[in-house]
């Protein structure tokens, strides 16, 4: 009898250390489960090429064969008709002064006229109030841009609207008597302006540009056609013509850029489609190009030219410049890489046969529990992903189906003990 107490009180107190070592681990696992997550948020990634090329558009310059004092009447980029004006040509500086005159003269008349007719009605005074406010606030924004060419353009039509608004105020009798002297003195400066003015205009329309950097006959569309990566390095601008220049015009409406790349970059570009073009500076927008030419292989290396027919007026200064074209654009849902897992299931097809297939996706935490949301991976970076529901290209989705949809804002589980499909989170 006492061996057999003796065995029974060890064995209780095997069992008894057994169940205690047992809710010790549960209680070790519970309270130090590493669970780490994070937020689930929509992502963009671009796959792009570095370039460093050339812009090469269709141009022709405009010589300054003349003796006088020049001033451009063209803005950089504005396009001009065939026959239009370009540039004028003062004999002298009286000639040059004489002409501002007039120019002042005739801003002044316009801002009489102007209040003369706001005289008559508060709906043209109205109508001036709101031009000036738009103008203060174009004003503001081209200085914030950094484009100083435009403020003063601005900053000049600002400055005459205040003058017609200040004009306003005055009684329209003197208005009347004043626009008379002023035009007396105009039609007088005319007169003594005679031919002392030359006009220079466009052999034919296209955009003006007043930078002649010597590539104009260099690189031209023609060229590009034997175009190679020897050839691009050894490129030289031709300086011979350019102190004596008034500008040039940019013919027509295609633009191109040319650059070298590897051999398997140029493969990978040919095989792409919707090609953009993000330069460095100069441009605030992509632009969609073409890839119209792959030269043969000098060590390894291409020549490549991309085409492209808009925003030309936007890049009459661009010449040797860095850029990226942009192959592809992925969208997606971004997660870290480590919270994508695969997880085998078995499943039962119309003939009741069982297999057993993988499955990629991540946890979630839904309410107090992990589920399981499949996804495909659209991309893999070096420490997170860029998924999509697998759901989001079903035709039809059941309400339990539409539950395990991942969406941005999804609380994702990075790291857990033992996870699987419906466990318990603890809070």
């Amino acid at each position: 009898m006492k061996e057999r107490t003796l065995g029974t009180k060890i064995l209780l107190a095997l069992v008894t250390l057994g169940v205690l070592a047992y809710f010790v681990i549960q209680a070790v696992r519970y309270f130090g489960d590493p669970l780490t997550t994070t937020m689930a948020y929509q992502y963009e990634v671009e796959l792009s090429t570095a370039l460093s090329g050339y812009v090469v558009r269709d141009e022709l310059v405009l010589p300054d064969d003349t003796n006088g004092l020049l001033q451009q009447q063209r803005s950089e980029g504005e396009r001009v008709s065939d026959g239009g004006t370009v540039a004028l040509v003062y004999a002298d500086q009286a000639s040059l002064d004489r002409q501002q005159q007039i120019q002042a003269l005739q801003t002044q008349i316009e801002q009489l006229q102007y209040a003369e007719e706001a005289a008559l009605g508060a709906e043209v005074t109205l109508r001036l109030d709101a031009q000036i406010l738009q103008n203060i606030q174009d004003y503001r924004k081209a200085l914030a841009a950094d484009r100083l060419d435009t403020a003063e353009d601005v900053g000049a039509e600002l400055r005459n609207l205040v003058m017609k608004r200040d004009y306003t105020y005055a009684d329209t009798a003197d208005l009347s008597a004043q626009l008379e002297e002023l035009q007396s003195q105009l039609n007088s400066l005319r007169a003594q302006a005679g031919s002392s003015v030359r006009r220079i205009t466009a052999p034919q329309a296209g955009l003006y540009s007043a930078v002649v950097d010597g590539y104009e006959a260099v690189l031209t569309p023609e060229s590009l056609e034997e175009l190679t990566p020897s050839r691009l390095a050894a490129l030289k601008p031709d300086e011979s013509g350019l102190p004596n220049h008034v500008g040039k015009l940019v013919l027509g409406d295609t633009w191109y850029y040319a650059a070298t790349v590897t051999e398997s970059e140029a493969q990978t570009l040919a095989e792409s489609r919707n090609l953009k073009l993000r330069f460095a500076k100069g441009v605030s927008r992509d632009l969609d190009v073409d890839l119209t030419y792959i030269s043969a292989a000098e060590n390894g290396r291409v020549a490549v030219v991309f085409r492209g027919d808009t925003y030309l007026s936007d890049l009459t200064l661009l010449r040797q410049q860095s850029a990226e074209v942009i192959r592809q654009t992925i969208t997606g849902i971004r997660v870290p890489i480590e919270a994508v897992r695969v997880r085998e299931r078995t499943v039962t097809d119309e003939d009741g046969v069982e297999s057993v297939v993988s499955e990629t996706g991540v946890y979630c935490v839904v309410g107090m529990e992990a589920r399981f949301k499949p996804v495909n991976v659209l991309y893999s970076g070096d420490d997170f992903a860029l998924v999509r529901s697998t759901l989001d290209a079903a035709e039809e989705v059941t309400e339990t189906q539409e539950k395990l949809r991942l969406r941005a804002g999804d609380e994702v589980i990075i790291t857990a003990y033992d996870l699987y499909d419906g466990k318990v989170i603890g809070s």
